[in-house]
């Protein structure tokens, strides 16, 4: 009991030190999504306990588990604000909720199953502060149990219509250790400008999880909006351990033909567009030389989703093509070529 209200006693003073201190600092709220994922929160919460940026408001979305998850934190980490849905939204509608309920002037998604550097919080919101073009902050992100490997140093997307994520699986020796303009930042370590999100929106619901980062980034783009990666926030993740396999297949192929028709430019379809189906067959048939796996099956399913959409999201791609402000050179431009 002691060391329960001693320990209750030392957040209270902090906090009162970090409010003293956030008078002067933009409020930074970064959103987990959580779906059992029990075993990966201590470590992903006592991370952010060792921030040095003091002015962090932590968000948990649960996604109805059923792991104990919603007692543990109210238990152990009584700053966070955890908001408990009724039955598993996703990571768009649980990510959603977050960003709905956070006052941050600058929002963050985190993976549960990741540990962020101490001075993650404070690089993102540096990056903010030195670049007002920016709407999306890229993380660089290393895997957890190969620290000298890289997930991502930014998200790509090709003009054959690709996404993917830069320098993954490749040893980190500094070769990305410079801020570079990137067209997308990874959803699992993402940040963006709360006025950015108030002029585009949020993650679209009906992508439920894959994808829905770079939709986002497209939407940013087309209005004018930029994403910086740098690489003085440094998160180390584990990969697909709340999520992937089956699910993932299915989602990966259904969603970016989402992508496609909502955010890519006609004038760029015109020119590219048969590189774009070219690639979009080639994964048919992989996935057809490949029937007996479950995951070729299930990306199949998804892309027959994906093309059965086409009515309900051409009306969404009227809406985000009126919005576009910047040119289809400038387009053209931060999109990749494809790999020869």
């Amino acid at each position: 009991m002691f060391k329960l209200i001693a320990h209750r006693l030392l957040l209270i003073a902090m906090f009162e030190n970090s409010a003293l201190i956030a008078h002067h600092s933009s409020l930074f709220s970064v959103v987990i999504p959580n779906w059992n994922g029990l075993r990966f929160l201590s470590t992903c919460l006592d991370a952010l306990r060792r921030q040095t940026y003091p002015a962090l408001e932590i968000i948990i979305v649960d996604n109805a588990s059923h792991d104990g998850s919603q007692a543990y934190i109210k238990t152990n980490y009584p700053e966070v604000i955890l908001i408990e849905l009724p039955e598993n939204r996703g990571f768009t509608g649980a990510c959603n909720a977050g960003m709905q309920a956070a006052k941050g002037e600058f929002v963050s998604l985190l993976n549960n199953d990741t540990e962020v550097d101490s001075g993650w919080a404070a690089a993102i919101v540096d990056a903010f502060n030195r670049h007002p073009e920016i709407g999306i902050v890229a993380s660089k992100m290393l895997l957890f149990e190969k620290r000298d490997h890289i997930h991502t140093t930014g998200d790509f997307f090709t003009v054959d219509g690709r996404a993917g994520n830069r320098g993954v699986w490749q040893v980190d020796e500094g070769q990305f250790d410079h801020e570079e303009m990137m067209f997308s930042a990874c959803g699992g370590s993402s940040a963006y400008r709360r006025t950015m999100l108030d002029q585009i929106g949020l993650l679209d619901d009906d992508f439920f999880f894959s994808l829905e980062d770079i939709d986002l980034a497209w939407r940013a783009q087309l209005t004018g909006w930029r994403c910086l990666y740098t690489p003085n926030a440094i998160v180390y993740h584990h990969l697909s351990a709340t999520g992937g396999g089956v699910t993932a297949s299915y989602y990966d192929g259904r969603n970016l033909i989402y992508v496609l028709i909502k955010n890519y430019p006609t004038a760029l379809w015109r020119k590219y567009g048969w590189l774009i189906l070219k690639n979009q067959a080639g994964s048919i048939r992989d996935a057809l030389l490949s029937w007996r796996g479950k995951a070729a099956r299930a990306r199949l399913r998804g892309m027959w989703a994906g093309l059965w959409s086409l009515p309900r999201f051409w009306r969404k791609r009227r809406q985000i093509q009126a919005l576009r402000t910047v040119s289809i050179d400038y387009l053209e431009s931060i999109l990749w070529q494809p790999q020869k």
